[in-house]
């Protein structure tokens, strides 16, 4: 195993670096059907344009993990369109709106259940949804989280690029 901060190649079994004494395993997971170690490096956070582009490519992709960013980049895009389309709308283009929702639905639902991932949640608490304020704010406070470091029993950490 190569240390992080001085590129020192170390054994394997190795908790820290001989040389510098940099931790090498922050954490064991304890998931026992992965064996996935994060000691890589950090990707960048999501653009707007990379998260409406993922929400759309990931459309009914509901296991995995999404980031804060990716998350609040699409409910952004999600705001916009549906003021955008509803100007559309009252003057008299149409059923635009509607149509927006119907696109933005299943993609918006498969986020969610992936930022719930990234917390260590099941996609399933998303049916707080029905119960009008209270669960609102529960999924809003889950949501501005930050997600789990390491991996999870949902997949590897998204904001690490593994070795």
């Amino acid at each position: 195993m190569i240390c992080p901060t001085c590129q020192k190649e170390n054994e394997t079994s190795a908790k820290f670096c001989g040389i510098c004494g940099t931790q090498l395993i922050e954490k064991l997971i304890e998931n026992p059907i992965s064996t996935f170690q994060d000691t890589g490096l950090q990707n960048p956070m999501v653009g707007f344009g990379e998260a409406i582009s993922l929400g759309f490519k990931n459309y009914v992709h509901f296991e995995g993990r999404a980031t804060r960013a990716e998350y609040w980049w699409w409910a952004l895009f999600a705001l916009l369109g549906g003021v955008a389309t509803g100007i559309l709308d009252s003057l008299g283009a149409g059923f635009t709106q509607s149509l927006f929702n119907l696109a933005i639905l299943i993609p918006g639902f498969a986020l969610g259940a992936r930022r719930l991932h990234d917390i260590g949640k099941s996609g399933w608490w998303q049916l707080l949804y029905l119960l009008i304020l209270v669960g609102w704010i529960v999924l809003i406070i889950w949501f501005i989280r930050q997600g789990s470091t390491g991996a999870n029993t949902h997949g590897p950490d998204p904001r690490i690029t593994p070795n």
